[in-house]
């Protein structure tokens, strides 16, 4: 018999996992250096753990530890739904789901094209907990990923479109389309998702830069930060949470609706922030098959997962089930090792500071290999609900390393293909049912300030959804007064306003003079739909007055509304651009809040600061200058429309490929990859970059004399010379593309070096590091 090599690697992995570690029935704790507490290996359990069966709903909760004092119930399960990727509830308490049934059907992706997603509308008929009712919305859809009810209709996205269905009795009555490319480029892990209606009635998405709203009978797609990579959350202020594949939590500091309108700015300190640096995980269970588990340092010795390598789907508790210890606590789904992991936020002025909850274990981890969270969602009831595909295969082919392979065959993780589980998680001995709200105007306005986000947010979106303005009277009562003693209400209250088109400068100035910094940062979110030439001078007194106290924590807020204030009175807006700037020339978060609102001006703003300033390497002066140094160079960028044409396969291979982690503009993406533009690796020998996209690279890599290293960036880049569906000479045209884009002007590649250099290192199953690409 043949045996592989990643099969002898595979066994001496488990053997020297075994060689370390103590088992029991439920824990694994590691063997002393002086070999006290060594016992033998339990023969049966090796073998437990050595394969992956699949087990039944039940089963699986017995293989579930969830925090103490919670409880983990099934909601639904195969055949009622299957591969659930996304879901919503809806007042009746009715959880529709995105089935995304295509995914993967093995590891080169046979058919992943063929139509069999579909819109679920899953029912508890006879409120027992438990969905017993399964209703088709929409079928042969290609890989659907996200849906948002909007008006009277949900927005539903399908690659590469996103589409509004129009509803009428549970049925899909017309659609429109609303975004051609909503989801164009990148494959099935690197395309938008998320369609999360945020506080301030925009659509935000995860892995992507841009955000919808529907004006009348037409939809406004605008320009926002780029963010994240799957899934996308929000908390009671309306400031969004995202992370990437190795990434715990990631966020912005400041409301949504700021700081992304300088093109010359490659980034805004407090957007795409670490929240929550620290990336360990705790698995229960030994984690081998995951894409890079070959490499030092992604298993330990007991052969779990160290570090996040498939995040996703982060979502802020905003019930009112789990106590006050759960406010807004951020949890986060890794489907690669069986769990879900708990954070704990707190607010520091305009700073969200994060850390994990536990040492060496988890809110929710499993020793079921299929137990694949990908999405969790607050819940009307109060409680959270996780999606689980329940499936083997969760690594998508472009990135599908041999050793995963490998690990897939020996364990059989292919099939089945039509699983899946909703499981709802809620304290012990608590009573929760299925929920159906009122949509009459009373109920709505007391809904306003419950104490449960899902609902509040459910009453702010159907009274701008119903153009109820027979409530405007009562809702500017409530966002005016002081007495409600309920500061969420009013935000409701203000935004609901807002988006009726009912909001006056009236209910927005006194929030200025307010202590609370929430409805401050309120006031400053809100101005930009109120602001006009009869009432900017208002504003700008009210701005002028903040600055005067000295009232810090509003300074980077200040500086993003000028951006408003331009278009009425520039001279104004400048003039406190600079007064903002010689109060605080240090503070990163202000620089960045000054730079994002002088596109094109930066270097007559940064000639006034050098004529003013002590420092002249504070963060103002540095942001200032990079700022001016972009704008140079695309200014001299190569004309990639014609790039695109010499080299059409190669385009398309990067757009679907490689601009999701380093951007359209070759720049690298914050918290991915580093730039491709004027990088060494791209313009130096052709043999190095073609080994680099071949086989992969691990970092840390210094480009343009910067370490770049995680968690700055994804720690490895996956090569794509693994995946056979991708030829040698679409490489080679896409080698020859960034070789020629933007400030890059090195010799194309031909399609015979990039078969040579795979011929050379056929069977290769890890990516180079610097120092063997050093070698070569």
């Amino acid at each position: 018999m043949k045996i592989g090599r990643l099969t002898v690697l595979t066994f001496f992995s488990v053997l020297l996992y075994f060689c370390k570690t103590v088992r029991n029935d439920k824990t694994q704790q590691p063997v002393s250096k002086n070999g006290e507490g060594y016992k033998r290996p339990d023969i049966n359990w090796m073998k437990r753990f050595g394969e992956s069966p699949v087990v039944s709903p039940e089963q699986s909760l017995t293989l579930l530890k969830t925090e103490d004092g919670f409880d983990v119930s099934v909601v639904a399960s195969e055949p009622m739904v299957q591969t659930p990727v996304a879901m919503l509830f809806d007042r009746k308490g009715r959880i529709w789901v995105a089935e995304m049934t295509g995914y993967m059907p093995d590891v080169v992706g046979t058919g992943e094209g063929i139509p069999n997603g579909k819109i679920v509308i899953l029912e508890d008929t006879d409120s027992d907990g438990r969905m017993d009712k399964r209703k088709i919305f929409l079928d042969s859809l290609v890989l659907p990923r996200s849906l948002c009810f909007y008006e009277d209709g949900i927005l539903i996205a399908e690659p590469p479109g996103l589409w509004f269905y129009k509803i009428a009795g549970d049925k899909a009555v017309s659609k429109v389309l609303v975004d051609s490319v909503y989801a164009v480029g990148g494959n099935v892990e690197h395309q938008p998702n998320g369609l999360l209606r945020a506080m301030d009635n925009w659509i935000y998405n995860a892995k992507s830069n841009k955000r919808y709203r529907k004006y009348g009978d037409e939809w406004k797609i605008e320009r926002t930060h780029f963010r994240g990579q799957w899934g996308i959350s929000q908390d009671d202020q309306g400031r969004l949470y995202y992370n990437h594949n190795s990434a715990n939590v990631l966020g912005d500091n400041f409301l949504p609706g700021f700081g992304h309108w300088n093109k010359n700015q490659k980034g805004v300190t407090g957007f795409n922030a670490k929240i929550v640096a620290d990336n360990r995980v705790y698995p229960r269970r030994p984690t081998p098959g995951v894409n890079r588990g070959y490499m030092a340092g992604i298993l330990d010795d007991s052969l779990r997962l160290v570090n996040f390598t498939a995040a996703c789907g982060p979502l802020v508790y905003r019930g009112d089930l789990f106590g006050p210890a759960y406010a807004s606590n951020l949890f986060v789904p890794e489907p690669s090792a069986n769990l879900i992991k708990r954070n704990i936020i707190k607010e520091e002025g305009y700073m969200t500071p994060g850390k994990q909850a536990y040492a060496n274990r988890e809110f929710i981890s499993s020793t079921d290999e299929r137990f694949r969270p990908v999405t969790l969602t607050n819940a009307p009831d109060g409680a959270i609900y996780i999606a689980d595909m329940y499936r083997g295969i969760i690594q998508h082919k472009t990135y599908l390393t041999p050793y995963l392979k490998q690990e897939i065959s020996e364990r059989s993780l292919t099939q089945p293909l039509t699983l899946g589980r909703i499981y709802k998680v809620a304290p012990r001995g608590s009573k929760t049912g299925p929920v159906e709200l009122n949509d009459d105007n009373e109920s709505l306005i007391s809904m306003l300030g419950h104490p449960n986000g899902w609902i509040r947010d459910y009453a702010q979106q159907t009274i701008i959804d119903g153009k109820k303005t027979a409530l405007i009277h009562r809702l500017k009562m409530i966002a005016s007064s002081s007495s409600e003693g309920n500061e969420l209400a009013r935000l409701h209250c203000l935004w609901a306003l807002e988006g009726l088109g009912a909001l006056s400068a009236e209910e927005v100035l006194p929030l200025y003079d307010q202590e609370s910094f929430r409805l401050q940062v309120t006031a400053f979110g809100l101005t930009p739909s109120v602001i006009n030439h009869s009432n900017y001078r208002k504003f700008t007194d009210v701005w002028k007055k903040l600055i005067a106290k000295d009232q810090t924590m509003t300074f980077p807020y200040i500086a993003f509304i000028m951006n408003e204030l331009r278009a009425f009175n520039d001279a104004q807006s400048q003039e406190i651009l600079h007064r903002l700037a010689g109060k605080q020339p240090g503070n990163p978060y202000l620089a960045s809040a000054i730079v994002s609102t002088v596109q094109d001006r930066e270097s007559e703003f940064l000639s006034a600061v050098n004529q003013s300033a002590t420092d002249t390497a504070s963060a103002l002066v540095v942001q200032l200058k990079s700022a001016i140094e972009n704008r140079i160079k695309e200014n001299n960028s190569r004309n990639q429309a014609l790039l695109s044409k010499k080299y059409p396969k190669g385009a398309e291979l990067y757009n679907t490929i490689c601009q999701t982690c380093h951007g359209p503009d070759g720049n690298g993406v914050q918290g991915l990859a580093p730039p491709l533009n004027q990088s060494e690796w791209v313009t130096g020998r052709e043999d190095i970059l073609t080994s680099i996209v071949l086989f992969g690279l691990t970092g840390p890599v210094t480009v343009g004399n910067k370490l770049y290293k995680a968690p700055e960036i994804s720690a490895d880049m996956p090569g794509i010379g693994y995946d056979p569906g991708i030829s040698n000479d679409q490489i080679a045209e896409m080698l020859s593309y960034i070789r020629k884009s933007w400030h890059n002007d090195a010799a194309p590649v031909s399609e015979e070096e990039v078969e040579q250099i795979r011929k050379k290192f056929a069977g290769r199953e890890k990516a180079f590091t610097v120092k063997e690409l050093e070698q070569l």
